[in-house]
Parts: C-alpha cells; sequence; structure tokens
C-alpha cells in the first residue's frame, strides 16, 4: 500500500520537496532538472489524486499554481525523513559526496 502511494522515481522526491516549502511548479522542476515536464506533471497529478499533495490555483492575470502538503500528506514525513536519513548514511558508508550527486543532501 505504501509503494502505492510513494512509488516510483520522483513522488518521494516531490513530497520531499513540497514538506519544506510551498512551491509553484517552475521551483519545482527547477530543483528537479532530470524530471520532464510530463514526468512531473503526472507525478504531481498522481500525489493529488491521492490526497498528500494540494494545488492552489491562484486566478491572477498571470495563473499561478502552488504546490505544498496536505495534512494527510503530512503523515508521510517521518517515512521521508527516514529515507533521507537512510540514505545519507549509505553515502556514508561508501564515501560519497553528496555535491558529486548533483543534490542538496536529501
Amino acid at each position: 500500500m505504501t509503494l502505492d502511494f510513494l512509488g516510483g522515481k520522483w513522488k518521494t522526491v516531490i513530497l520531499r520537496y513540497v514538506s519544506k516549502q510551498t512551491l509553484r511548479y517552475n521551483q519545482l522542476h527547477q530543483r528537479m532538472p532530470n524530471i520532464t515536464q510530463r514526468i512531473l506533471t503526472l507525478q504531481l497529478k498522481e500525489l493529488e489524486e491521492d490526497g498528500l499533495v494540494q494545488r492552489i490555483v491562484f486566478d491572477e492575470r498571470i495563473k499561478r499554481v502552488e504546490y505544498s502538503l496536505t495534512e494527510y500528506g503530512k503523515s508521510v514525513e517521518p517515512i521521508l525523513e527516514l529515507m533521507c536519513e537512510w540514505g545519507k548514511q549509505r553515502m556514508r558508508e561508501f564515501d560519497l559526496q553528496v555535491s558529486a550527486l548533483g543534490t542538496s543532501g536529501e
């Protein structure tokens, strides 16, 4: 069941970013330069359908869309934190440099 919600290469990354702050689509895409726009859009749609992410559309002159965790989505934060810590430990074990992987340590 957990993998149904969090499975795939990008969902946990997206959730990790929006757990830290509300982000616009372009801000998310900038943080994940290796994801295509199509996949990012599909993953965000799935996360929204699963009730983990909320999409807020601001009806302004130039349409603005922001993404953040829902209250239900916040229940995933401990899992994301454990996954991040586990990954950091593996990196230390293998003496990998975080910057060499092109991440901010998450």
